[in-house]
């Protein structure tokens, strides 16, 4: 996927937070100006106030250089605190637009990424594209903009000897670049295996009854530790790829430091360069090393999150294979059903149908009965009714209209179904009865109970209706 494409449709997610986003822009390259500052107007405390025996310029630059500093702490706290809210609120939103875009999903497109991955793209991959955002707003910007205005200040302070600097950037820049693309690669295939391993906790939680009464915990055991040591040799391999940063970065700051004393003392001996000059150099040496290695970490943190950002997006313009017609018909006639040269598949790449030359016509009003071994594709049948699956080829009727023609909303409230294997969500009884309609009173919920032969042990309950129960009825 074109990343230019991730990007674009990433940012139109970061929506009320653009204000800010730019504060924090603003407030980051503040403080680097006011700390930028800071080294210039020590060396004028050294010439101007110490080497001159002058008290009152040491005063007079030091006022100063408590303004600047302040000034910098200031856009400092404003940077942390901005971009923690643009950050969390541009993650909040991309985990919003990609929950009601999964609702709109058909039982395809929930297949295509399994909901063990969908899960992984709501939370691991969010956390890292909002940690990237979170450093590309303060990190990712502040670091080139400290590189910038330092190598400003020590062409202005000496030429000659800012040639070191540019020498050491340009290396160190080759070399990210380098293990950038290689680091890539293998990220993304970290990525895929945290699926494996959230679907292996997903299916253990769900189904802890299952496997305690079958004494089956050994092999659950297992299964986790296999994708466990999986995702833990991927991040090795991956990792491997980048620990040469640091020591590379240690060792152009050293060397830089170690060429810049060589040559500035001999300077100062010439005359050509003051002790505070020097001075001033070798912070903005420091200034300049440490944000090629804050660069570098926050380089290794884009190259982790851009994996992530492709996960997301994919879902993001995910397109549901099952949409309303254009001009879809509102109203139902009655409930006849008809089947007509039914073919049906999965996938569309299947060679071989699951439903093949399925005809039936069912009056509005008869009862049917459908007999079949288990896995014969009887619940994929009824589930063709409501569109919960669209036919491969062939026609579903109800009421005489070709269930592509009528309006979703209208033929899924027309169809009603008592799943084989129902389920329970976290709420109370009584949230849990309003599924099927959300305006129903307390009476109604209690008569449904009655004829479900339900009510006695829900009215046992100390809380009756109102009971509070988690997912699956625990």
């Amino acid at each position: 996927m074109n990343m230019n494409r991730v990007v674009k449709r990433l940012f139109m997610e970061i929506k009320q937070y653009k204000k800010s986003s730019i504060i924090t822009i603003l407030c980051t390259l503040g403080a680097v100006f006011f700390e930028i500052l800071v080294p210039y107007v020590i060396s004028m405390i050294i010439d101007k106030g110490v080497m001159q025996s002058s008290l009152s310029n040491i005063i007079k630059y030091g006022c100063i250089m408590i303004v600047f500093a302040c000034a910098a702490l200031a856009c400092g706290i404003g940077s942390g605190f901005f971009g923690a809210e643009a950050s969390c609120g541009f993650a909040a939103n991309l985990r919003q637009a990609m929950y009601l875009n999964i609702q709109r999903f058909s039982f395809a497109n929930i297949d295509k990424y399994s909901a063990s991955g969908l899960i992984t793209r709501l939370t691991t991959d969010v956390t890292n594209v909002q940690n990237s955002y979170l450093m590309i707003l303060r990190l990712l910007l502040r670091t080139p903009a400290m590189i910038f205005f330092a190598m400003v200040m020590t062409v202005i302070i000496s030429p000659s000897l800012s040639l070191i600097f540019f020498a050491g950037i340009l290396i160190l820049g080759v070399i990210l670049l380098i293990l950038m693309k290689t680091a890539m690669k293998s990220f993304t295939a970290v990525f895929d295996k945290y699926d494996d391993l959230n679907e292996s906790v997903q299916e253990n939680v769900r189904n802890i009854r299952v496997v305690k009464a079958f004494v089956q915990e050994k092999q659950e055991k297992n299964k986790f530790n296999k994708a466990a040591v999986t995702l833990y040799e991927l991040f090795v391999k991956a990792e491997k790829g980048i620990v040469i940063v640091s020591p590379l970065l240690y060792f152009m700051i050293y060397g830089c430091i170690l060429l810049l004393s060589w040559f500035g003392a001999k300077m100062i001996v010439a005359g050509s360069l003051t002790t505070g000059q020097l001075t001033s150099l070798f912070s903005y040496t420091m200034n300049i090393m440490i944000s090629l290695m804050i660069l570098s970490f926050t380089a290794v943190m884009v190259i982790i999150s851009e994996a992530s950002a492709v996960r997301i997006v994919e879902v993001l313009e995910e397109k549901s294979d099952i949409v309303s017609h254009e001009e879809p018909v509102k109203t139902i006639k009655n409930g006849s059903i008809e089947f007509k040269n039914v073919y049906f598949s999965y996938s569309k790449e299947s060679s071989e149908p699951v439903l093949e030359d399925i005809n039936i016509s069912i009056a509005s009003g008869q009862t049917i009965g459908l007999f079949g071994g288990t896995g014969s594709s009887k619940s994929s049948l009824i589930s063709l009714i409501s569109r919960l699956y669209d036919v491969t080829s062939g026609e579903v009727l109800v009421g005489g209209v070709n269930v592509k023609d009528y309006d979703l909303e209208v033929l899924r409230n027309g169809v009603s179904v008592v799943l084989q294997k129902n389920e329970l969500f976290s709420g109370t009884i009584l949230e849990n009865l309003r599924w099927g309609n959300k305006e129903a009173d307390l009476k109604e919920c209690k008569r449904a109970c009655r004829t479900a032969c339900a009510d006695e042990f829900i009215e046992n309950l100390p809380d009756g209706y109102n009971s509070y129960v988690e997912r699956g009825g625990a």
